[in-house]
């Protein structure tokens, strides 16, 4: 049933432009307050309380939204969602397939319509969800596009398969050396077996593909925000983008046609002269402000730091860890504790740059040792250099150890820095590939939210979006729930002592993403003269069973004060 919106009866001194009622109000502030009714003018909220308190704004011009019983909450934000990636609105969705045959069905399809040597890209793959629990390979491929080259991107986006014809045209054989930071796989005869890990592998195919224009990254990025706003999403972090997508997201936000509010970060690269090419980009913009001056900024598109690689994937067994990986849970993946993807020299040498010159750093960091490696680092220049404020954070953080817990919670408390930005939703949509890999012991150390709840560390929620679908209810879910998609390795690999309750769970992809943003000034939370981003659901998230947060509709999504999103009347 749709919201219902009609003008007001009552005339106030300060007429609002719209009022939500007939609802509860879950507004995220500090001390966690439930209201009826909220206000709107100019796109901002200026009254937040009763319904009694609040009708007195209405106005003849009013809209009144009856939220008939329903619950708002604050615009959810995603503190990691690769928004500059448009490849899941153009290639093969491979996101639920079940198996290989149905994947050589889904190429062929794609065959069929192409012309011989056209490029085949599909995305989404995971052999964690495939009944044959192994990878895809060139042979797979091999019958279905003969003629056509064929790159199949893995859910994670740190490996994925190339056929015979694109490995052909990238030269590679069984002769072909790996590349530093990157791993080609081989069968036992030493042959590529089409399967990529990791950047400086994948780019040996992926470099020869054909960019998307002007027009599909636009025409993506609408698509992608519109999807966004129709799950409650207001606010993003985009980590990771170039020059190209910063012009397209620039023109979009001079067109009026920003639907989110977009915080993002520039690739810093591997070589300390990548870094310093993006600072140029950087120091060319405005700085993100998170004090009072913010709230006169422009708070739609942000050029607000860098992006660092520390270390690979969970899923490709390639992340820097302390001890071997495991694989099919309890088997020893021997001899391989996976590797940085930066010289860790280079790194700190990157980070020092980029810190001195007063800018927010997020460094990709999954195992044990690389997470080690970053909070050290963070902690050496803020110690050389003191700069409360800048933020920087730990992306993913998947097994911290304790000593990396304990320095996060020391540089958050001392710097303002060190925050974990993670994505529990891992646990569900890639949850098996993670328990299988990570094996019984490390498993329970996975996204430890409640030992980060007991040190006073805070962390952001988000998606890692296309590696897990962006519907923030499932990273919500999944950080009370612990569970995994399909339960190979039982129902919750990763145990419940470090799951946190609906509150905790709802400000992690709200008010606590925010500061990640530098917005909570403006955003998180439903509170007087804050953005009026809010969206509404058809049910009561402090109050349903856990098992039904995942499913959650939201019914209306209000972005600055403006419906983006209403669910179809029934």
């Amino acid at each position: 049933m749709a919201l219902a919106l009609s003008p007001a009866s009552a005339w106030a001194q300060v007429e609002a432009d719209i009022v939500l009622v007939n609802g509860k109000i879950i507004t995220m502030d500090a001390a966690d307050s439930i209201a009826e009714a909220v206000a709107i003018r100019n796109g901002k909220i200026f009254a937040v309380g009763t319904k009694q308190s609040v009708m007195k704004y209405a106005g003849h011009s009013t809209r009144i939204i009856d939220m008939r019983n329903r619950t708002a909450t604050p615009g959810l934000i995603d503190s990691h969602l690769h928004f500059a990636s448009v490849d899941p609105v153009y290639s093969i969705d491979l996101s639920t397939v079940h198996g290989i045959e149905e994947v050589r069905r889904a190429v062929a399809e794609r065959v069929a319509r192409a012309k011989p040597g056209e490029w085949i890209q599909g995305q989404g793959w995971d052999e964690g969800k495939l009944v044959e629990r192994r990878y895809i390979y060139a042979a797979d491929l091999d019958r279905v596009a003969p003629h056509n080259p064929v790159w199949l991107e893995h859910t994670t986006g740190h490996y994925g398969v190339a056929n015979s014809v694109a490995l052909g045209l990238a030269h590679i054989t069984a002769d072909t050396k790996n590349p530093s930071a990157g791993t080609i796989d081989r069968d036992a005869r030493g042959q590529p077996t089409g399967v990529l890990k990791e950047e400086a592998a994948m780019s040996l195919v992926t470099a020869l593909m054909p960019a998307y224009s002007h027009d599909q990254m636009r025409e993506g990025y609408l698509q992608t925000m519109a999807a966004l706003n129709k799950e409650g999403i207001t606010a993003i972090k985009d980590p990771g983008m170039a020059a190209e997508n910063w012009a397209v997201y620039s023109e979009l936000r001079d067109q009026h046609k920003l639907t989110v509010h977009l915080f993002a970060l520039w690739r810093g690269g591997t070589s300390v002269a990548q870094t310093q090419e993006a600072l140029k980009h950087i120091l060319a913009l405005p700085k993100p402000l998170s004090d009072k001056q913010a709230i006169d900024n422009d708070d739609l598109l942000i050029s607000g730091g860098v992006k660092l690689f520390m270390d690979g994937s969970g899923g490709a067994r390639t992340a820097w860890m302390t001890a071997d990986w495991n694989k099919k849970s309890t088997e020893i993946d021997t001899g391989n504790r996976g590797y940085p993807l930066t010289d860790p020299e280079i790194y700190r040498q990157q980070v020092r740059l980029i810190h001195n010159a007063g800018i927010h750093v997020g460094t990709h960091a999954i195992g044990d040792r690389a997470i080690d490696w970053v909070v050290d680092t963070y902690a050496e220049v803020l110690k050389d250099k003191p700069t409360p404020g800048l933020r920087h954070s730990i992306i993913h953080a998947n097994i911290p150890s304790d000593h990396a817990i304990e320095t996060m919670a020391a540089l958050e408390k001392k710097y303002d820095a060190g925050y974990p930005e993670a994505q529990a939703e891992f646990m569900y949509w890639i949850g098996d590939t993670y328990a299988g890999n990570f094996g019984p012991a490390r498993c329970l150390r996975l996204m430890p939210f409640h030992t980060y709840l007991d040190r006073g560390i805070r962390w952001a929620g988000g998606s890692d979006y296309p590696v897990t679908p962006f519907a923030a209810r499932l990273g919500i879910w999944a950080s009370l729930a612990r569970e995994t998609l399909k339960g190979t390795y039982g129902k919750q690999p990763f145990g419940t002592a470090e799951a946190v309750d609906i509150h905790n769970a709802l400000r992690s992809y709200t008010i606590w993403a925010a500061h990640q943003l530098f917005l909570e000034q403006r955003i998180g939370s439903i509170e007087t003269g804050k953005d009026a981003d809010i969206a509404i659901w058809d049910r009561d998230p402090y109050t349903i069973p856990t098992e039904q947060v995942r499913d959650m509709k939201c019914v209306m999504t209000l972005f600055q004060g403006s419906v983006v999103y209403r669910a179809p009347a029934k």
